[in-house]
């Protein structure tokens, strides 16, 4: 489910950037004799796209897979605790800044959203090192030879 929604994220901001391709594509269009209110129509509507994909994409998907992966990471403990504690922490924030944004109450280039973004920076920074140079442990169940249990 992780690797679907970050393909899920991917296939939205590549549709953030064919938009504004586009727009690069109507201002050529723009060069060679071509109505010019149908085209900054048209471009705008464009950015108004490729706005929303901006929010929808890197601004709400990143969220829903720091749910998904750090409860996963909190209940194996395969990770130190504080990482996924810090991931649990900061998804909501991006969540709520992203929905107040959807809302019009919110901007993206805000305070808000940049204290919302930063648990979440912080969460796949320190995740990233943390597997880098030490690698998952191993799963209390599993280490042990036990069966797995639902606890």
């Amino acid at each position: 489910m992780f690797v679907t929604s970050r393909m899920f994220e991917a296939a939205v901001i590549v549709i953030g950037v064919v938009c504004l391709l586009a727009v690069v594509t109507l201002r050529q269009a723009g060069a060679s004799g071509a109505d010019p209110g149908t085209l900054v129509g048209a471009g705008r509507a464009l950015v108004a796209v490729r706005d929303w994909t901006f929010l929808l994409g890197p601004g709400t998907i990143p969220a829903v897979n720091a749910l998904l992966l750090d409860y996963l990471l909190f209940r194996s403990r395969m990770v130190p605790r504080i990482i996924p504690i810090l991931g649990l922490i900061g998804a909501p924030l991006l969540l709520a800044s992203a929905i107040a944004t959807i809302f019009g109450n919110n901007t993206q280039a805000s305070v808000l959203s940049a204290v919302a973004t930063l648990p979440i920076f912080l969460w796949e920074l320190s995740l990233e090192i943390y597997l880098t140079f030490e690698g998952f442990k191993p799963a209390p169940n599993i280490a042990h030879g036990g069966a797995v249990t639902g606890s």
